[in-house]
């Protein structure tokens, strides 16, 4: 089928053209092939070039560091809709199922781009919710077939990526669009996980109803006043911490905070008093049980077993220190500052080595030790979730920095990250084995493996890197039609510059850094016109013309630096509170 023979002339020429597709059946594939054998393919193949252009050249950044330039400028949207969201296929996995936190998470990365396709997979998800409140861990969209289980951050996600949503756009409407509910066999006290095929309910509700019944079925909590831990929370591959219904997770105790935060506005701007009441209490326990409970002294502790004994504490012989319940202390918005400022510097000290180019998801990993976290501990030590890197907790430590307003520590440890950095050289490319211009969903921190790449293309890590990127660095963020501006940039850095399409208008965006602050906003005009306020908004206009937004960053004359760290869902959650 791929094989043909041709004769060419003298100084003759012939093109060959190979089709290669898919379609349901043997009459649809010959229609496909009498349409593309009859068409212009030069002018098919320009309409795929101005596609991709359009949707991965809507932002485009100048900056210092070059490779963070070619990803940013489109090979990390191409991974997420390609691969992520689109396929659902690599080589490593070949399922096609949509896995119900995977993909809302990777489209908070495209509302920029292609907000109709984020839009559209908040109703796919909320569509796959049982009436009870909890969902299918994953599915296949064919069948509808998938996981039922006790994994216990899969309710919150929903919530979380609609407030991102909305927030990013404006579209409250989106609220609500009517879905209905699964009915399947509830899970029997000592069963974890059910496969099966649900039934489509009778019963529908509101895309807000949906997010709202995630967040009740949240709310429970063990003896320390923090989430259950379940089958897994964000890690699923510690699926036998809280297997006993006592466990419990710092990290999703964060998640759920700044969740309800989010959230709460959203209900009480619809009048649904009770639960924005419930929400705001639960949260402010959640948030007094966090710093009571949590703090291990240098670090937040990861969570407790079933029996009590705690991990991620300095007490632990394994999985002594864990970064995500540092990075999303920052998120949340919940821990004091001081406090979050220690917990990211102890992630500098004990999880990145930059001599090894790798950031820890946490050290020592699991191997001796008679505890049992589940199959997390089935990993080689250092490979995978392991105590290898997993590049996904990694970026939420470059966002955090950002948050914190540590630009230098932000952009090294996204360079660290950065897969054509672990390829610039023979030696690199010898040691990382895997392709340079997608991100890997791991990297090897076993001795014998060490800087070895593991899963790539089929990992929810571009769309994070997207956003450390452009949104926690270069401090860009898109309101409906408001543009934020904050970067936090390393003080080395003389400039930056990015281009955004907003419909029919270009605005181009210069960031000078003469004082070598980095951080800040001390002058900014936009059309020569002065901006006095604070923090930098942008009203974007569909005009059609090109306009110039000049920012000089440095600190205001009694005033203090604009960068003030924070939620990654604040913007959101400002928004909403503004009436939403």
């Amino acid at each position: 089928a791929l094989r043909t023979a041709v004769e060419i002339p003298p100084r003759g020429s012939v093109d060959v053209v190979f089709l290669l597709g898919q379609a349901a059946g043997a009459a649809e594939a010959r229609t496909l092939i009498a349409q593309y054998r009859a068409a212009d393919l030069d002018a098919v193949l320009s309409d795929i070039g101005r596609y991709w252009a359009d949707v991965l050249g809507a932002v485009h950044v100048k900056t210092p560091d070059r490779p963070m330039d070619i990803m940013l400028n489109g090979w990390l949207l191409y991974q997420t809709i390609a691969c992520r969201i689109w396929a659902r296929s690599a080589f490593y996995q070949s399922s096609g199922a949509y896995g119900f936190r995977d993909q809302l998470q990777d489209g908070m990365a495209i509302v920029g781009a292609l907000p109709a396709m984020a839009r559209e997979h908040l109703l796919r998800a909320a569509a796959r919710q049982f009436v009870e409140g909890d969902v299918q861990h994953w599915w296949l969209p064919h069948s509808g077939q998938g996981v039922r289980s006790r994994i216990s951050d899969d309710r919150a996600w929903l919530a979380f990526a609609t407030a991102h949503y909305v927030g990013a756009t404006d579209d409250a409407a989106v609220l609500d669009e009517v879905i209905p509910f699964l009915e399947g066999p509830r899970l029997a006290a000592a069963e974890h996980e059910n496969a099966f095929q649900p039934t489509i309910s009778d019963e529908t509700g509101t895309l807000y109803e949906h997010c709202a019944r995630g967040l009740d079925q949240s709310l429970a909590v063990g003896s320390h006043g923090l989430p259950l831990f379940g089958t897994g929370d964000w890690n699923d591959g510690m699926n036998r911490v809280g297997v006993g219904g006592q466990g419990e997770s710092v990290w999703l105790g964060w998640l759920v905070y700044a969740t309800l935060m989010a959230f709460a506005p959203m209900a009480e701007a619809r009048f649904d008093t009770t639960r924005a009441a419930s929400w705001r209490a639960h949260a402010a326990a959640l948030q007094a049980s966090l710093e009571r409970e949590a703090w291990d002294g240098d670090w937040y502790r990861r969570g407790w077993f079933d029996d009590g004994t705690p991990f991620g504490s300095a007490s632990s012989t394994e999985c002594r220190i864990d970064s995500i319940a540092q990075a999303w202390s920052v998120f949340s918005g919940a821990a004091e500052r001081g406090r979050s400022v220690r917990a990211m510097a102890a992630v500098k000290r004990e999880l990145i080595r930059p001599q090894d180019g790798v950031a820890l998801l946490f050290t020592p990993p699991f191997d001796q030790t008679g505890l049992d976290p589940g199959y997390v501990k089935g990993y080689p030590p250092g490979v995978r979730e392991n105590g290898g890197q997993y590049t996904h907790a990694a970026l939420w430590s470059v966002m955090a920095f950002a948050a914190l307003g540590q630009g230098d520590e932000a952009a090294q440890l996204l360079s660290l990250l950065n897969p054509i950095n672990h390829a610039r050289s023979r030696a690199g490319v010898q040691r990382y084995k895997v392709e340079p211009y997608v991100v890997a969903a791991d990297v090897y921190s076993n001795p014998r493996h060490i800087g070895r790449g593991g899963w790539t293309w089929y990992s929810g890590s571009a769309g994070w890197m997207q956003r450390a990127g452009i949104e926690s660095i270069l401090g860009l963020r898109l309101q409906g039609s408001m543009l934020h501006l904050n970067p936090c940039i390393p003080t080395a850095w003389p400039r930056f510059a990015i281009t955004i399409r907003h419909r029919s208008a270009l605005y181009e965006i210069e960031v000078e850094n003469p004082d070598g602050t980095g951080a800040g906003i001390a002058s900014a005009e936009l059309d020569d016109a002065l901006i006095e306020a604070r923090p930098l908004r942008v009203a974007l206009v569909d005009d059609g013309m090109t306009h110039r937004l000049r920012i000089r960053l440095g600190s205001r004359v009694g005033a203090p630096p604009d960068h003030t760290g924070g939620s990654i869902i604040s913007s959101a959650s400002r928004r909403m509170a503004d009436g939403v």
